[in-house]
């Protein structure tokens, strides 16, 4: 009776595959996808809180406390109507001398809408209120007022001036931004540390006026039952029929309209000067970083590493970054090295075709055509051509080393 032996188990060798795994491939991208989807919950959570029916603020449909609804109301008690507009062509035809224009937000409008605006009302008869309007605005729709650096540090003010509005409102929250005014027959009123926080400028010509005011608070909805302001926000806003309450919006096609200036027109010299400074820090950088900083020392790893593993390590490097041209270079070169003494060529001629092909050829007896392309021809197409590539230049050692 014959038994036969049991066939070994066949052995998977060790998989030395440059190719990432899907484990791998997941545990290196699962920190970026956590924070995208940390940043979508967050963008959906910011949209949904801000999706409601708030219509912003000074705007006299809004009843939230930072809006304008209720002077909006005692006007109307008064028999004054309100209109909303928002864009520069809607504020400019409804200008007569029966309207009150009050500009919420004069710092949205860019220089071209400012001289517009300014034209519009100017000769109109009708009064303008400037709703808080800073340094690149107030110039330009008030001329001779400027806006000074520094704010007012007390909300609360006393009118201290003679306007008959502001007398009888007396105390009101007009502090905010102050101003200086180079005209003699404007109305300072509610000054701080000397400088008012509210002007009244009059027309040139026709029965209208310019009102500057240095704080929306008295227009909003929980600051209007303190103090007079609301008795100060109906006499300024009340003294016509009807009041035009325009809100700049960024997508009034004036606030795009550049007119015949072109794209460097429309950049601010301050950028222009930071931009010629960070050049000049680019180029200081740039000679401070190619300094020489002398020769390459050598240095004994604290560690013996395995030959396989820094090959292993250096061919997933040149196969992540599809680099065959560097990997077929480096085997290319390490093979002639080795070569040259072989065929007693010195090895500072072992990458000189001119010497290291005709003493292959005569040891050899081939043709020294394949050989220059197999030694010093153009890279591999593809891994599989690197890897025949490989095969090809161990045979050709091979031959060389045999006896």
């Amino acid at each position: 009776m014959t038994t036969e032996a049991p066939e070994a188990p066949e052995t998977t060798p060790p998989s030395t595959s440059a190719s990432p795994t899907t484990r791998q491939v997941w545990t290196r991208s699962r920190g970026i996808l956590l924070a995208l989807v940390i940043l979508l919950a967050a963008a959906v959570a910011i949209a949904l809180v801000r999706s409601d029916a708030r219509h912003g603020s000074l705007d006299p449909r809004s009843a939230d406390p930072s809006g304008s609804r209720a002077v909006a109301e005692l006007l109307a008690d008064q028999g004054v109507s309100t209109r909303v507009v928002t864009t520069l062509g809607e504020a400019s035809t409804a200008i007569d001398p029966d309207t009150t224009l009050l500009v919420a937000r004069p710092d949205l409008l860019t220089a071209r809408q400012q001289d517009r605006l300014h034209s519009a009302f100017v000769n109109s008869g009708g009064r303008t209120v400037l709703v808080a309007p800073g340094a690149p605005s107030v110039g330009t729709l008030a001329p001779g007022v400027d806006a000074d650096l520094t704010p007012s540090f007390d909300s609360t003010l006393r009118p201290g001036c003679s306007l008959p509005a502001a007398r009888r409102a007396g105390t009101a929250d007009t502090g905010g931004i102050r101003y200086t005014a180079d005209v003699s027959d404007a109305d300072a009123c509610y000054p701080s540390d000397g400088l008012p926080t509210l002007l009244r400028i009059p027309a040139a010509e026709r029965d209208g006026d310019t009102v500057v005011l240095g704080a929306p608070d008295i227009l909003r909805n929980d600051r209007l039952d303190e103090h007079g302001n609301a008795s100060l926000a109906l006499q300024l806003l009340g003294s016509r029929p009807h009041v035009v309450w325009y809100l700049p919006s960024l997508s009034d096609d004036s606030a795009t309209d550049a007119g015949d200036r072109s794209f460097t027109d429309l950049i601010p010299s301050g950028w222009l000067w930071g931009t010629l400074q960070l050049f000049v820090a680019a180029v200081l950088a740039a000679l401070w970083r190619a300094r020489r900083l002398g020769p390459l020392v050598p240095e004994r790893l604290p560690v013996a590493i395995r030959a396989s593993e820094t090959v292993e390590g250096r061919a997933r490097l040149y196969r992540k970054s599809n680099a065959r041209d560097r990997a077929a270079s480096a085997l290319r070169s390490t093979t002639r090295t080795r070569l040259a003494p072989l065929v007693g060529v010195s090895p500072a001629q072992a990458h000189a075709p001119e010497a290291l092909l005709p003493a292959l050829s005569a040891q050899l007896r081939r043709e020294g055509q394949s050989l220059h392309v197999l030694l010093f021809g153009p890279p591999p197409r593809d891994d599989a051509a690197l890897i025949a590539l490989a095969d090809q230049l161990d045979a050709l050692e091979s031959e060389v080393r045999r006896p």
